[in-house]
């Protein structure tokens, strides 16, 4: 009986491909158990379902990051003569594929904040940080997630161990060895380019991160179906912005245009402007949003906040972020430039000329401009954004060490930034120095991994569910102790606070894990001197976005201006919209009156009524009225092309 060593390589193959698998589905098992309480409904028969599906994007990332291994296996030569292939492939073996498994169990931890696989995109928003201040972080958080650690170094020695190389058989027919070598290589190769494009019809395109939507009951699911290597590999070299052609750009402007055109009967009135981004403070913290839950006992922990909203501000509930992230949610509050598929700043669109409160209010009203961050100056690109939006000073843990008033390093959570409660004692003193009238906005930071609380205040506040709310609980009691501090000071009577978060964070309850729940975030309007800013909307759906010009034209803003957002406190009701980017269905999600739309840039593909269908289980798409359902897509057609066409054309200013 004639052997051949080719026999051996594909076995060889065959064996080491068949762990990566076995690997990445201990990680996908090790995500879901991380993160089981956004799956709270998740059956075990509809786990295997989504098991199964993920093996279909697994085969396209593993022959992906082991194409040149398996070049290596099916090489036609002797094993003896390519001896030296292999002991480099063991390596590469080894390496390649720990990395990707190291990939897939930082996203267990990492999705608890984006609610999506990682992508590309994720390594330019952390390039601003320091390799100091990055090794201190990941080493945090390495401790934190220990077991995680364990479980990757357990599968990189598996990896290792169980690797196995072709036996060394002697070719006795060389002729018959070649022939057999083509016959395999016919076979394999659209095995394997079906493997990567996700099937084997002609017509099938490549699958993408949107395909994994086919598979589940409900958007966060996708993080179950995906893998992170997938995200990655999918991600790399897209082009975040493309102009549709969805109608002609004179048909757009019937239905939307950014440009805002002042009444003529607009009295510019100078008060100051403070607006506070909170980090992580979505609405399933604060107590005031959530009466209902655990039978109207639900406490929050946002006792201040709750206070605040109940006594002397207006606040909504239908209010919505335009990202996931802190980068894409700084340009949409202070900026009213919301954010679709990749954040902003992290395109080449971020060299475009902005518009933003700063700008507006410095250059055309004479106001003084600061922006405040506790963290490393120049950490997160904050500082480049706030300069590229007209903000004049930038005070961050530079400035703040710089103060003799204060202490420096000792107030320093050790990761991020410096605590709350210091920084906005700080930020209070440093508006005292300010000319009048003003603009700051300040982003706040304890709310934020590894959730680090000083040593005076450790079991002072409610744990909570989950470790972030301890730390929401804290920065709550610092927002009390500055508006303390502030309520004192001459320039707070003639001053409009604005409140919101950056994103939302760690969701579990079924309202607030779906794709419009993981939006839900505040905005709160106050000031002291105006009494007619005060209740709790029910009727209006605002975003984001809507921050800026609703501050604008409060002021009584007399000169045209570019926004994406609108007025929140005078635009009719069934006029107000909302939209952002929804990553577990690689599209948008669009909310108009009572309902909310999803769209995958052709088409719409579920539709809620989400007024009375919190949680999404009714997809009502086929039985909502048509014409409200074609208006809606319309308008959010034209909205996108504008969007795409304005980033793509250097068109973010009324200049332009």
């Amino acid at each position: 009986m004639k052997r051949f060593s080719l026999i051996s390589n594909f076995t060889a193959l065959l064996w080491n491909t068949l762990w990566v698998y076995v690997a990445y589905m201990l990680c996908r098992l090790a995500f879901v158990l991380v993160n089981l309480s956004t799956y709270p409904d998740l059956s075990l028969s509809h786990a295997f379902h989504l098991f199964g599906a993920g093996i279909i994007f697994d085969t396209t990332a593993i022959l992906y990051t082991n194409a040149l291994l398996m070049i290596f296996f099916l090489f036609p030569l002797h094993y003896k003569e390519t001896k030296g292939f292999y002991t480099v492939s063991h390596w590469l073996y080894t390496i390649i594929n720990t990395f990707c498994i190291c990939l897939n169990l930082i996203d267990c931890v990492y999705f608890q904040f984006t609610g999506k696989r990682t992508t590309l995109s994720v390594l330019n928003e952390f390039s601003n940080e320091g390799a100091g201040n990055m090794t201190k972080i990941l080493a945090e958080q390495f401790i934190a997630n220990w077991y995680l650690v364990l479980l990757a170094i357990i599968i990189g020695i598996g990896f290792w161990k169980l690797y196995r190389r072709p036996t060394n058989i002697p070719v006795l027919h060389k002729p018959a060895y070649y022939i057999l070598y083509s016959l395999l290589i016919i076979i394999i190769t659209p095995l394997t380019i079906a493997g990567i494009r996700g099937g084997f019809s002609s017509a099938t395109r490549p699958i993408t991160i949107s395909n994994a939507n086919q598979y589940v009951n409900k958007a966060s699911e996708t993080g179950i179906v995906l893998n992170t290597p997938f995200a990655i590999i999918r991600t790399f070299n897209k082009t975040p912005f493309v102009t549709p052609n969805y109608m002609a750009q004179e048909e757009v402007e019937n239905y939307f245009s950014p440009i805002h055109i002042p009444a003529d009967s607009m009295q510019f009135k100078a008060k100051n402007v403070v607006v506070f981004i909170l980090e992580s403070f979505g609405k399933q913290h604060i107590g005031y949003y959530n009466k209902t839950l655990n039978g109207g006992t639900y406490k929050g922990f946002t006792p201040f906040l709750d206070s605040l909203i109940t006594h002397c501000a207006l606040t909504y509930q239908y209010s919505y972020a335009n990202g996931r992230k802190s980068i894409e949610g700084m340009p949409s509050i202070l900026s009213s430039l919301p954010n679709y598929v990749e954040p902003l700043f992290l395109t080449p669109a971020s060299l475009n000329r902005m518009s933003g409160l700063a700008r507006e209010l410095s250059e055309h009203k004479g106001y003084s401009s600061a922006f405040f961050h506790g963290a490393i100056n120049g950490s997160m690109g904050f500082e480049a954004f706030a300069k590229a939006t007209g903000f004049q000073r930038y005070f961050g843990r530079t400035e703040y060490k710089q103060d003799p008033n204060y202490h420096g390093d000792d107030d320093f959570d050790g990761t991020w930034a410096i605590y709350d409660e210091e920084f906005l004692q700080f930020y209070c003193d440093r508006m005292n120095e300010m000319q009048e009238p003003f603009m700051t906005a300040v982003f706040t930071a304890s709310s934020h991994t590894p959730y680090h609380l000083p040593e005076r205040y450790k079991g002072k506040f409610p744990k909570g569910v989950e470790r972030i709310q301890e730390c929401v609980a804290y920065s709550d009691n610092a927002l009390r102790n500055f508006f303390n501090k502030a309520k004192h000071q001459k320039w707070f009577k003639n001053t409009l606070f604005v409140l919101t978060a950056d994103h939302t964070s760690r969701n579990y309850d079924p309202c607030f894990t779906t794709p419009l729940g993981m939006s839900c975030v505040p905005i709160i309007l106050f000031s002291p001197s105006d009494s007619t800013l005060r209740g709790y909307d029910t009727e209006r759906v605002v975003q984001q976005a809507d921050i800026m010009p609703t501050v604008l034209n409060y002021l009584g803003y007399d000169i045209p201006y570019f926004a994406f957002g609108q007025d929140m406190l005078n635009t009719p009701a069934d006029k107000t919209i909302a939209m952002h980017w929804v990553p577990e269905v690689d599209g948008y999600e669009f909310v108009k009156g009572n309902y909310a739309i999803e769209f995958d840039g052709n088409r719409v593909t579920h539709a809620y009524h989400y007024r009375t269908d919190s949680t999404l289980q009714h997809n009502v798409l086929h039985t909502m009225p048509q014409d409200t359902l074609s208006q809606m897509e319309r308008q959010m057609k034209a909205f996108i092309q504008s969007y795409m066409y304005r980033m793509n054309n250097n068109k973010l200013t009324v200049e332009e």
